[in-house]
Protein backbone atom coordinates (compact mmCIF):
# COMPACT_ATOMS: atom_id res chain seq x y z
CA UNK A 1 0.00 0.00 0.00
CA UNK A 2 1.48 3.50 -0.80
CA UNK A 3 1.85 6.03 1.99
CA UNK A 4 -0.31 8.39 0.75
CA UNK A 5 -3.31 5.42 1.02
CA UNK A 6 -2.39 5.42 4.85
CA UNK A 7 -2.74 9.15 4.89
CA UNK A 8 -6.03 9.57 7.11
CA UNK A 9 -9.07 11.84 5.24
CA UNK A 10 -9.13 14.35 7.82
CA UNK A 11 -5.30 15.64 7.20
CA UNK A 12 -5.15 15.15 3.28
CA UNK A 13 -9.01 17.50 3.18
CA UNK A 14 -7.48 20.19 5.70
CA UNK A 15 -4.58 20.30 3.21
CA UNK A 16 -6.65 20.65 0.17
CA UNK A 17 -8.94 23.21 2.23
CA UNK A 18 -6.15 25.47 3.22
CA UNK A 19 -4.17 25.23 -0.25
CA UNK A 20 -7.27 26.41 -1.99
CA UNK A 21 -7.59 29.46 0.41
CA UNK A 22 -3.71 29.73 -0.09
CA UNK A 23 -4.46 30.18 -3.69
CA UNK A 24 -7.42 32.47 -3.52
CA UNK A 25 -5.36 34.63 -1.15
CA UNK A 26 -2.32 35.03 -3.40
CA UNK A 27 -4.54 35.09 -6.54
CA UNK A 28 -6.66 38.27 -4.95
CA UNK A 29 -4.18 39.95 -3.25
CA UNK A 30 -1.78 40.14 -6.53
CA UNK A 31 -4.84 42.37 -7.91
CA UNK A 32 -4.07 45.51 -5.94
CA UNK A 33 -0.30 45.84 -7.09
CA UNK A 34 1.26 49.00 -9.02
CA UNK A 35 1.49 46.19 -12.14
CA UNK A 36 -2.59 46.91 -11.61
CA UNK A 37 -3.28 50.38 -10.31
CA UNK A 38 -2.11 52.65 -8.58
CA UNK A 39 -1.06 52.69 -4.49
CA UNK A 40 -3.77 55.28 -3.75
CA UNK A 41 -6.39 53.92 -6.27
CA UNK A 42 -6.28 50.48 -5.12
CA UNK A 43 -6.14 51.31 -1.05
CA UNK A 44 -9.43 53.50 -1.72
CA UNK A 45 -11.16 50.22 -3.66
CA UNK A 46 -9.71 47.94 -1.05
CA UNK A 47 -11.13 50.03 1.43
CA UNK A 48 -14.63 50.34 -0.37
CA UNK A 49 -14.62 46.67 -0.29
CA UNK A 50 -14.68 46.44 -3.86
CA UNK A 51 -13.90 43.70 -5.98
CA UNK A 52 -10.99 43.83 -8.54
CA UNK A 53 -12.09 43.96 -11.88
CA UNK A 54 -9.74 41.81 -13.65
CA UNK A 55 -11.63 38.93 -15.30
CA UNK A 56 -8.81 36.26 -14.30
CA UNK A 57 -6.73 36.63 -11.35
CA UNK A 58 -2.99 34.53 -11.88
CA UNK A 59 -1.61 33.30 -8.91
CA UNK A 60 1.79 33.40 -8.12
CA UNK A 61 5.13 31.46 -6.71
CA UNK A 62 2.92 31.47 -2.93
CA UNK A 63 0.72 28.78 -4.86
CA UNK A 64 2.84 27.11 -6.65
CA UNK A 65 5.45 26.17 -4.71
CA UNK A 66 2.64 25.00 -1.96
CA UNK A 67 1.86 22.98 -4.58
CA UNK A 68 5.13 21.63 -4.60
CA UNK A 69 4.86 21.24 -0.70
CA UNK A 70 1.92 19.14 -1.10
CA UNK A 71 3.15 16.70 -3.89
CA UNK A 72 5.43 15.72 -1.36
CA UNK A 73 3.20 15.05 0.79
CA UNK A 74 0.93 13.25 -1.13
CA UNK A 75 3.84 10.96 -1.81
CA UNK A 76 5.35 10.64 1.06
CA UNK A 77 3.38 11.33 3.99
CA UNK A 78 5.61 13.36 5.76
CA UNK A 79 8.75 16.19 3.70
CA UNK A 80 11.50 14.39 2.45
CA UNK A 81 14.01 17.75 2.01
CA UNK A 82 15.58 16.25 -1.43
CA UNK A 83 12.61 15.56 -3.11
CA UNK A 84 10.91 18.88 -1.81
CA UNK A 85 14.17 20.61 -3.53
CA UNK A 86 13.30 18.73 -6.79
CA UNK A 87 10.04 19.60 -6.80
CA UNK A 88 10.77 23.25 -6.45
CA UNK A 89 13.12 23.30 -8.78
CA UNK A 90 10.41 21.06 -11.35
CA UNK A 91 7.81 24.24 -10.58
CA UNK A 92 10.63 26.80 -11.26
CA UNK A 93 11.13 25.54 -14.39
CA UNK A 94 8.18 24.95 -15.82
CA UNK A 95 7.15 28.54 -15.25
CA UNK A 96 9.62 31.11 -13.85
CA UNK A 97 7.76 34.30 -14.53
CA UNK A 98 5.60 33.71 -11.47
CA UNK A 99 6.77 35.99 -9.44
CA UNK A 100 9.72 34.51 -7.78
CA UNK A 101 12.38 36.93 -5.20
CA UNK A 102 15.63 37.08 -6.16
CA UNK A 103 16.87 34.17 -4.05
CA UNK A 104 14.79 31.29 -5.90
CA UNK A 105 15.63 32.84 -9.03
CA UNK A 106 19.02 31.70 -8.09
CA UNK A 107 18.78 28.64 -5.94
CA UNK A 108 15.99 26.61 -7.96
CA UNK A 109 17.50 25.82 -11.32
CA UNK A 110 20.88 24.67 -9.86
CA UNK A 111 18.27 22.59 -7.74
CA UNK A 112 17.12 20.70 -10.69
CA UNK A 113 20.14 19.63 -11.76
CA UNK A 114 21.38 18.75 -8.08
CA UNK A 115 18.54 18.54 -5.62
CA UNK A 116 20.97 16.73 -3.41
CA UNK A 117 23.08 19.98 -2.66
CA UNK A 118 20.08 21.91 -1.60
CA UNK A 119 21.53 22.66 2.27
CA UNK A 120 24.86 23.67 0.76
CA UNK A 121 23.68 26.13 -1.89
CA UNK A 122 20.67 27.24 0.43
CA UNK A 123 23.15 28.34 3.00
CA UNK A 124 24.97 30.42 0.17
CA UNK A 125 22.24 32.40 -0.20
CA UNK A 126 22.58 36.25 0.68
CA UNK A 127 26.21 36.42 1.64
CA UNK A 128 26.29 32.86 3.27
CA UNK A 129 23.48 33.93 5.80
CA UNK A 130 20.75 32.13 4.16
CA UNK A 131 17.38 33.60 3.24
CA UNK A 132 15.58 35.06 5.84
CA UNK A 133 12.73 35.99 3.59
CA UNK A 134 9.15 34.99 4.15
CA UNK A 135 8.89 32.66 1.06
CA UNK A 136 8.89 29.57 3.65
CA UNK A 137 6.14 30.60 5.57
CA UNK A 138 4.34 31.72 2.41
CA UNK A 139 3.61 28.38 1.16
CA UNK A 140 3.55 25.82 4.44
CA UNK A 141 0.11 26.66 5.71
CA UNK A 142 -1.25 23.10 3.84
CA UNK A 143 1.55 21.77 5.32
CA UNK A 144 -0.06 22.59 8.51
CA UNK A 145 -3.19 21.72 8.00
CA UNK A 146 -1.86 18.12 7.19
CA UNK A 147 -0.32 17.31 10.44
CA UNK A 148 -2.88 18.95 12.51
CA UNK A 149 -3.31 16.58 14.92
CA UNK A 150 -0.35 16.24 16.36
CA UNK A 151 1.46 20.22 16.74
CA UNK A 152 4.65 18.82 17.73
CA UNK A 153 5.35 17.27 14.17
CA UNK A 154 4.10 20.23 12.45
CA UNK A 155 6.70 21.97 13.68
CA UNK A 156 9.17 19.81 13.34
CA UNK A 157 7.93 19.50 9.54
CA UNK A 158 7.31 22.71 8.78
CA UNK A 159 11.17 23.43 9.92
CA UNK A 160 12.29 20.79 7.89
CA UNK A 161 10.40 22.10 4.22
CA UNK A 162 12.03 25.85 5.47
CA UNK A 163 15.48 24.80 5.15
CA UNK A 164 15.47 23.36 1.59
CA UNK A 165 15.36 27.17 1.09
CA UNK A 166 15.62 29.65 3.86
CA UNK A 167 18.84 28.64 5.99
CA UNK A 168 18.44 31.46 8.27
CA UNK A 169 16.76 30.79 11.61
CA UNK A 170 14.19 33.74 11.16
CA UNK A 171 12.58 32.23 7.77
CA UNK A 172 12.52 28.77 9.83
CA UNK A 173 10.58 30.58 12.45
CA UNK A 174 8.29 32.22 9.87
CA UNK A 175 7.41 28.76 8.63
CA UNK A 176 6.45 26.87 11.61
CA UNK A 177 4.60 29.70 12.77
CA UNK A 178 1.93 29.97 9.77
CA UNK A 179 2.06 25.74 9.70
CA UNK A 180 1.38 26.08 13.74
CA UNK A 181 -1.40 28.45 12.76
CA UNK A 182 -3.00 26.27 9.99
CA UNK A 183 -3.15 23.34 12.36
CA UNK A 184 -5.29 25.38 15.17
CA UNK A 185 -7.27 26.30 12.53
CA UNK A 186 -8.11 23.26 11.40
CA UNK A 187 -8.62 22.17 14.79
CA UNK A 188 -11.10 25.31 15.89
CA UNK A 189 -8.21 26.66 18.20
CA UNK A 190 -6.43 28.85 16.92
CA UNK A 191 -5.05 32.06 18.49
CA UNK A 192 -1.90 34.38 18.40
CA UNK A 193 -0.74 33.23 21.84
CA UNK A 194 -0.52 29.44 20.78
CA UNK A 195 1.29 30.43 17.68
CA UNK A 196 3.67 32.42 19.53
CA UNK A 197 3.97 29.72 22.31
CA UNK A 198 5.11 27.21 19.46
CA UNK A 199 7.48 29.66 17.52
CA UNK A 200 11.07 29.25 18.27
CA UNK A 201 12.94 32.05 19.81
CA UNK A 202 13.08 34.86 16.92
CA UNK A 203 12.06 38.39 15.49
CA UNK A 204 8.72 36.54 14.34
CA UNK A 205 7.96 35.43 17.43
CA UNK A 206 8.32 39.06 18.84
CA UNK A 207 6.28 40.19 16.67
CA UNK A 208 3.54 37.68 17.45
CA UNK A 209 4.21 38.50 20.93
CA UNK A 210 3.24 42.21 19.56
CA UNK A 211 0.14 41.06 17.57
CA UNK A 212 -1.03 38.76 20.41
CA UNK A 213 -1.25 42.50 22.91
CA UNK A 214 -2.92 44.48 19.66
CA UNK A 215 -6.62 44.73 20.10
CA UNK A 216 -8.34 43.20 16.83
CA UNK A 217 -10.61 46.78 16.76
CA UNK A 218 -7.33 48.72 15.19
CA UNK A 219 -7.39 49.55 11.79
CA UNK A 220 -5.49 46.99 9.21
CA UNK A 221 -3.51 49.89 8.20
CA UNK A 222 -2.40 50.50 11.98
CA UNK A 223 -2.03 47.08 12.49
CA UNK A 224 0.51 46.67 9.24
CA UNK A 225 2.48 49.98 10.68
CA UNK A 226 3.19 48.38 13.62
CA UNK A 227 3.56 44.93 12.97
CA UNK A 228 4.93 45.16 9.76
CA UNK A 229 2.77 43.83 6.05
CA UNK A 230 5.88 42.25 4.23
CA UNK A 231 7.37 45.24 2.72
CA UNK A 232 10.77 44.48 3.59
CA UNK A 233 9.91 40.75 2.89
CA UNK A 234 11.50 39.32 5.51
CA UNK A 235 9.60 36.87 7.61
CA UNK A 236 9.16 39.15 10.68
CA UNK A 237 8.19 41.69 8.64
CA UNK A 238 5.44 38.90 7.42
CA UNK A 239 4.24 36.81 9.60
CA UNK A 240 3.09 38.67 12.92
CA UNK A 241 0.37 41.08 10.74
CA UNK A 242 -0.82 37.93 8.58
CA UNK A 243 -1.36 35.47 11.44
CA UNK A 244 -2.95 38.40 13.11
CA UNK A 245 -5.79 38.99 10.57
CA UNK A 246 -6.70 35.55 9.98
CA UNK A 247 -7.06 35.37 14.32
CA UNK A 248 -9.18 38.40 13.70
CA UNK A 249 -11.54 36.61 10.97
CA UNK A 250 -11.05 33.17 11.73
CA UNK A 251 -14.48 31.85 10.50
CA UNK A 252 -14.56 34.45 7.70
CA UNK A 253 -12.40 33.97 4.93
CA UNK A 254 -13.24 36.96 2.51
CA UNK A 255 -13.36 39.41 5.50
CA UNK A 256 -9.96 38.09 6.13
CA UNK A 257 -8.68 39.03 2.99
CA UNK A 258 -9.91 42.25 2.58
CA UNK A 259 -8.38 42.88 6.25
CA UNK A 260 -5.13 41.52 5.02
CA UNK A 261 -4.82 43.51 1.32
CA UNK A 262 -5.93 47.21 3.95
CA UNK A 263 -2.42 46.22 5.42
CA UNK A 264 -0.85 46.88 1.46
CA UNK A 265 2.74 45.90 1.11
CA UNK A 266 3.58 42.65 -0.03
CA UNK A 267 -0.16 41.78 -0.25
CA UNK A 268 -0.37 38.44 -2.46
CA UNK A 269 2.25 37.01 0.23
CA UNK A 270 0.58 38.46 3.17
CA UNK A 271 -3.23 37.09 1.56
CA UNK A 272 -1.89 33.78 0.51
CA UNK A 273 -0.41 33.20 4.35
CA UNK A 274 -3.94 34.66 5.76
CA UNK A 275 -5.86 32.34 3.44
CA UNK A 276 -4.13 29.41 4.02
CA UNK A 277 -4.59 29.78 7.76
CA UNK A 278 -8.65 31.01 7.64
CA UNK A 279 -9.25 27.98 4.84
CA UNK A 280 -7.98 25.18 6.63
CA UNK A 281 -10.90 25.44 8.57
CA UNK A 282 -13.32 27.15 6.20
CA UNK A 283 -12.28 25.84 2.96
CA UNK A 284 -14.21 28.10 0.54
CA UNK A 285 -17.45 28.70 1.89
CA UNK A 286 -18.96 31.80 1.98
CA UNK A 287 -16.35 33.06 -0.71
CA UNK A 288 -18.13 34.94 -3.67
CA UNK A 289 -18.78 32.90 -6.82
CA UNK A 290 -17.17 35.94 -9.12
CA UNK A 291 -13.91 35.27 -6.48
CA UNK A 292 -14.05 31.83 -7.26
CA UNK A 293 -14.62 32.11 -11.25
CA UNK A 294 -12.18 34.71 -11.53
CA UNK A 295 -9.58 32.80 -9.42
CA UNK A 296 -6.54 30.37 -11.77
CA UNK A 297 -7.67 27.16 -11.37
CA UNK A 298 -5.50 25.07 -9.26
CA UNK A 299 -3.91 22.07 -11.45
CA UNK A 300 -5.86 18.93 -12.25
CA UNK A 301 -9.39 21.24 -11.32
CA UNK A 302 -11.74 21.72 -13.91
CA UNK A 303 -13.76 23.94 -12.52
CA UNK A 304 -12.92 27.17 -10.35
CA UNK A 305 -13.90 26.55 -7.30
CA UNK A 306 -10.84 24.92 -5.69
Amino acid sequence: MAVRDRVPPASSAAARRSLAGLALGDAFGERWFPLFREPAQALAEIRARRTPEEPEWHWTDDTAMALAVLRVLDEYGEIRQEALAHAFALGHDADPARGYGRGMHELLPRLLQGPERWREWSRELFGGEGSLGNGAAMRVAPLGAWFHDSLPRVVRQAALSAEVTHAHPEGVAGAVAVAVAAALSACGRLSIDAVASLTPPSAVRRGLVRAAALPFGTEPWKASDILGSGQRIRADDTVPFAVWCAVRHPDDLTAALWTTAEGFGDVDTTCAITGGIVAAATGLDGVPEEWLRRREPLPGQGARKG
